[in-house]
């Protein structure tokens, strides 16, 4: 099963980035690109422990829908989100934050499958994997901008 590890460094304080991280409204913001909405769920605000979330996006051209949902927190330090409904075979997507030097490293470990055995390996290893990490360093970097500026006081308080 692929694997994604992604470490990012962000000069803020722990609890706002990971506030910032669950955060249904920065999430928004940061899939602008693919239009994502949510159409059930947690609809805004911070998302919770076994709370879900129903996303419907444009990707790889076509209208997709994927359901989340929080199956495990330690309020500040780590979350977990998986699909219980979407194309997937699996998806598993951990959040791990640890105060750093000079604010916070966030460490993502996502884990998924697809469907479609022999093609869908072959998917994933040359492009699903890559089109992954970048969607998941693009919302790492609106994280970054927010919770290094002032622009977190729009979406937290």
């Amino acid at each position: 099963m692929p694997q994604l590890n992604l470490t990012t460094v962000i000069n803020a304080p722990l609890q706002r980035v990971f506030d910032l991280s669950r955060s249904i409204d920065l999430h928004k913001i940061s899939t602008q690109q693919s239009r994502e909405e949510v159409i059930a769920g947690v609809t805004t605000g911070l998302i919770n422990c076994h709370e879900t979330v129903t996303w419907q996006a444009k990707h790889l051209g076509k209208t997709r829908q994927f359901t989340s949902k929080i199956m495990e927190m330690n309020k500040p330090a780590y979350f977990v989100d998986e699909m219980i409904m979407g194309d997937f075979k699996k998806f598993r997507h951990e959040h791990y934050f640890k105060t750093a030097k000079n604010g916070t490293l966030v460490i993502d470990i996502v884990q998924f499958e697809s469907p479609y055995a022999f093609i869908g390996r072959m998917v994933n290893r040359f492009y699903l994997s890559r089109y992954l990490e970048k969607l998941l360093v693009q919302r790492n970097s609106v994280i970054k901008e927010y919770a290094e500026t002032n622009k977190w006081k729009a979406i937290l308080l």
